[in-house]
């Protein structure tokens, strides 16, 4: 073989692989730029010199929208939108025609209210869709995306990346036996035009579910200007209680009680095993949480916000449930 050739070869077989995995790439589409996880997904995915880098994917394409009448989407979407642009990603004028030039979906927008309305318009180009917390603004409309997702044959994952803390309890439930009750707190701000615990109590409740596991029957609710508690009762006899904080140190917390012992963690948050874990999905089409514990776990607060309304009395999940369904 000629020595000149020989010395080639290395460099071309690297350029071809190099060539192979960035053909393999996810292509990955934002839709609402609102909100700081704009940026985080861009360190995590797109730059391969963060510490936290995920491979698998690239965010090329977004979005824009954006919700005037939430003072947390108004004052922010511009500065995370020329963010975007600045690092490349190319923007839409509509979610139709950026659902067709992506691989997969991320529905950030800050604002639960107009996720229903964004998922449909992406149903058509038939890729999996991630939605960050919540999954939707209502009860009712978490159920209908579930509905939809289903009639359409469209993998949709949503979570709160409480789920997915480095230090979750979840490691040690093993060591501590079988689960008799937990302990969940976090920030528990509100914004007028959600359901209470949608807008920032997600987070406290989507660590709850993360230890628990779905099967809550009935919850309770106290409610002051500073704390929320939120008591669930679960079918096997099982107690699993959310606080959410509106005052104090605004960190979070588990705490896990076990038939041979008690474990603690849940306190360090991360993005990057939330991000591998919606790289996986969109590799697979297989959501790592299923819909049916989602939609529980909103129903869990829907349930709460009925609590309050009367004055703490308890109220079923399947009542809300119910409720829900009926005013499609």
């Amino acid at each position: 073989m000629n020595r000149s050739l020989s010395r080639l070869l290395p460099l071309v077989f690297a350029l071809l692989a190099l060539t192979a995995a960035r053909a393999a790439e996810i292509r990955i589409g934002m839709i609402g730029l609102d909100t700081s996880h704009v940026v985080q997904y861009l360190n995590i995915v797109n730059d391969p010199k963060n510490k936290d880098h995920v491979p698998g994917g690239k965010i090329v394409a977004a979005f824009k929208g954006g919700s005037p009448d939430v003072e947390a989407s108004r004052t922010r979407v511009d500065g995370f939108t020329k963010t975007a642009v600045e690092r490349g990603v190319k923007m839409y004028d509509t979610i139709e025609e950026m659902s067709r030039n992506v691989d997969a979906i991320i529905i950030l927008s800050v604002d639960g209210r107009p996720h229903l309305d964004q998922f449909r318009r992406t149903l058509a180009a038939k890729k999996p869709v991630f939605i960050d917390k919540p999954l939707a603004g209502s009860l009712r409309d978490a159920l209908e995306i579930a509905r939809l997702a289903k009639e359409h044959k469209v993998p949709v994952f949503s979570t709160s990346s409480l789920r997915y803390s480095p230090d979750s309890p979840v490691a040690q439930l093993e060591k501590i036996g079988p689960v008799a009750s937990a302990f969940s707190y976090g920030p528990a701000e509100t914004e007028p035009n959600h359901p209470d615990l949608f807008w920032y109590g997600i987070h406290a409740v989507e660590a709850l579910y993360t230890v628990m596991g779905p099967g809550c029957e009935k919850v309770v609710r106290t409610h002051t200007a500073k704390t929320d508690v939120v008591t669930g009762v679960w079918s096997d006899g099982r107690v699993g209680t959310m606080q959410g904080n509106r005052a104090g140190r605004a960190g979070y917390g588990v705490t896990v009680i076990g038939a041979k012992g008690a474990a603690k963690g849940g306190e360090k948050t991360s993005y990057k095993p939330l991000v591998e874990a919606y790289m996986k999905f969109f590799q697979t089409g297989v959501s790592p949480v299923p819909i049916e514990t989602t939609l529980e776990l909103h129903a869990f607060m829907e349930a709460a916000d009925e609590s309050k309304r009367r004055g703490g009395a308890p109220v079923t999940l399947a009542e809300v449930m119910k409720l829900a369904g009926a005013r499609k």
